[in-house]
């Protein structure tokens, strides 16, 4: 069984580092793909065997997903947020040390989140009750802070309202996969586009470490475990929304506590929320529901085994995507980056047809659209995320 489970644990591994480099193939997807398939795969395997393929493709997945975004500009859902800060260090030469940076919050994140978890099950078994109440309520006061600190206060609430009103739209479509053509357009194309109009240019990169102060470092870590537990409780949010809430907590940390705390968040997130399918017995993420299909009962004995499963593969993972990284750096430079963001332009629109037909090339249209609004305004691209926040909203108030 150990000979198979540590396959097991490598093939995840190179299926996380395929999701996790590649523009628009999210973990979940294939999870699902993995679901449908199932009755035909358990004739070689077993639904434990599949569980730990699952995890250790999703926790290498969390950890990989920052190069893409920060490289090429194009995020998943869960890096949404980490594309400026990201972007601005890889024109400074720095895109290495950025990817770095997301790292130690990843590897912080999860030792922390592990050695929290039977406190956290205690805890998550109490104060679930009593949250649940308050969801709709807790979302519109951190929406109302991180307006408040916005210098542009009009247009973060334009762009909020118009993200939302996009993003309901999108949800009643009931289209394939509406996350990938309504986050890639909004994140992802929109930012490419401008990068091809602006002519930037990628300078020589360095492969140096970005130092931060210890304060910064325990406040991005602290609360990106903070929010990363918090959302894994709440139905439809996920790591972008928990990384604005964890931003809110941590305060003044700067782009390089930024990216620590999107990586702590990403991690965090997907660990803690099997923490709660154990207490709750309520799945809060894509490929734990597929999980939660694969296994008939989710035992102590099985917590315990993807616990294990979940540290090993992170240490993998991290000493991978410095591997990725250093490539990235030296060929990032030798490439047209202009030609660059045109072909992952391309890629995308690509996937969206594929998986959400033409109508999420319609979708991926409206909300590239609206993407290229807020730099041209000077205000946050982070109040776009009201295309998720907006709907969770109202369907905990409606």
């Amino acid at each position: 069984m150990l000979t198979e489970t540590l396959l097991t644990i490598i093939v995840g591994v190179a299926a996380g580092c395929f999701t996790g480099l590649v523009p628009g193939v999210h973990v979940n997807l294939i999870a699902v793909i993995l679901l449908g398939l199932s009755a035909w795969l358990l004739k070689f395997t077993s639904p434990l065997l599949l569980s730990v393929f699952i995890i250790s493709m999703a926790v290498t997945h969390s950890i990989l997903d920052s190069i893409p975004s920060i490289f090429l500009g194009a995020p998943d859902s869960d890096q949404v947020l980490n594309v400026l800060p990201g972007h601005r260090l890889l024109t400074k030469g720095d895109g290495y040390g950025a990817v770095r940076l997301t790292l130690i919050g990843s590897l912080g994140g999860l030792i922390i989140a592990v050695a929290l978890t039977y406190p956290l099950v205690l805890i998550i078994e109490r104060i679930f009750p009593f949250l649940q109440k308050y969801i709709p309520y807790f979302l519109i006061f951190i929406i109302a802070l991180i307006i408040i600190r916005e210098k542009q206060k009009v247009w973060a609430i334009i762009l909020f309202v118009m993200a939302g009103v996009l993003g309901l739209g999108v949800f009643g479509l009931h289209l394939k996969n509406p996350l990938l053509p309504l986050l890639s357009g909004l994140f992802g194309t929109s930012g490419l586009l401008l990068s091809i109009v602006n002519k930037i240019n990628i300078p020589k990169q360095k492969f140096r470490k970005l130092k931060v102060k210890t304060i910064p470092l325990i406040k991005s870590i602290g609360s990106s475990v903070f929010a990363g537990g918090l959302v894994s409780l709440l139905p439809g949010v996920g790591s972008a929304q928990a990384s604005i809430i964890a931003s809110q907590v941590a305060g003044k940390i700067g782009d390089r506590g930024f990216l620590i705390l999107v990586g702590g968040v990403n991690t965090v997130n997907f660990i803690l929320s099997f923490v709660s399918f154990f207490a709750l017995d309520k799945a809060r993420n894509g490929a734990i529901v597929v999980i939660s299909k694969l296994l008939e009962t989710f035992t102590l004995q099985n917590f315990i085994l993807f616990i294990g499963v979940s540290l090993l593969v992170g240490g993998l993972s991290v000493i991978l995507a410095l591997i990725f990284s250093r490539i990235f750096s030296k060929y990032i430079v030798k490439v047209n980056y202009s030609i660059l963001c045109l072909s992952i332009i391309i890629f995308v629109v690509l996937l969206v047809f594929i998986f959400s037909s033409w109508l999420g090339l319609f979708v991926l249209l409206v909300s590239t659209a609206l993407g290229i609004i807020p730099p041209l305004v000077n205000c946050g691209r982070n109040h776009l995320m009201g295309c998720l926040i907006l709907p969770v909203i109202l369907f905990f108030l409606l």
